[in-house]
């Protein structure tokens, strides 16, 4: 039953975190559905590990050119190189956010705003923001033309990621989306901003909850984590393909009427 269950966990996990419709609130909602247990915030961002994996498996040749660079120089690379420092700044208000969470209100998330009731009004309300973006006029920025200052703007809605039904690629594809991005390179840039935030939160996660994970046993957790990073994927090579031509639609309406369906079931 835990390798059902993990194997579930995954793949709700992988096909919802880069698509605009929010990863925890699917893991909790349908979890419920199914008749099994939430997973809780903790493991939740545990077998977001696995969409880590496929982010920099799927981006290992975008990422960083390294193949000219020596091992003695690479971290003096990195530092110059303009993405990895777009990367690191939009990082900051999610770090600072979630960290003060952790420290001072480690269990408000688990209350109130990981309810269902909570979850389907975020869930109209990224509908309307999402609606906005996507009617907002074409851009002309890029991840090559971009400024820091944009990358810090994304990274600010970024960080209300942390309540649960928000969608950190919803919101961080929309902010850029009515800033002026081209809809593809939102998208890429949207993901590779995920590569910190998502993994920081795995191992602060891991490290507040580790007897947690150990109950579990390895290979559970080894089987959540390979559905995690195949489904993920999947989702990663979709929303940039489907995304680029046909905007945010059918993600919005998929949001209201996920919305609704959780009101119904109150």
């Amino acid at each position: 039953m835990e390798y059902l269950k993990l194997i579930l966990y995954g793949l709700i996990q992988g096909l919802t975190e880069f698509i605009p419709v929010s990863s925890t609130a699917h893991l909790k909602v349908i979890s419920l559905f199914f008749g099994i247990d939430d997973p809780g915030s903790s493991l939740s961002a545990f077998i977001q590990l696995g969409s880590v994996l496929a982010l920099a498996w799927y981006f290992r040749n975008d990422i960083f050119n390294l193949k000219s660079q020596s091992s003695a120089k690479f971290f003096e690379y990195l530092l110059h190189e303009k993405l990895f420092r777009s990367i690191l700044i939009g990082t900051i208000p999610i770090v600072l956010l979630g960290g003060s969470i952790k420290l001072f209100l480690p269990y408000f998330f688990e209350s109130f705003l990981r309810s269902n009731l909570s979850i389907a009004l975020v869930s109209f309300l990224m509908a309307f923001f999402m609606y906005l973006a996507d009617s907002s006029k074409r851009g002309s920025i890029n991840i090559g033309n971009h400024n820091y200052s944009d990358s810090f703007y994304i990274g600010f809605f970024q960080a209300f990621a942390i309540i649960p039904g928000v969608s950190r690629s919803g919101v961080t594809i929309s902010t850029a989306l009515m800033s002026g991005w081209e809809r593809r390179d939102a998208a890429k840039f949207s993901f590779l901003l995920g590569l910190p935030a998502i993994s920081l939160a795995a191992i602060v996660e891991f490290i507040y909850s580790f007897n947690e994970f150990s109950s579990l046993g390895f290979l559970p957790l080894f089987v959540g984590l390979i559905t995690t990073f195949l489904s993920s994927l999947l989702a990663i090579d979709f929303l940039l393909r489907y995304f680029s031509t046909n905007g945010l639609k059918i993600f919005i309406i998929y949001r209201v009427i996920f919305g609704v369906v959780i009101l119904l079931n109150l």
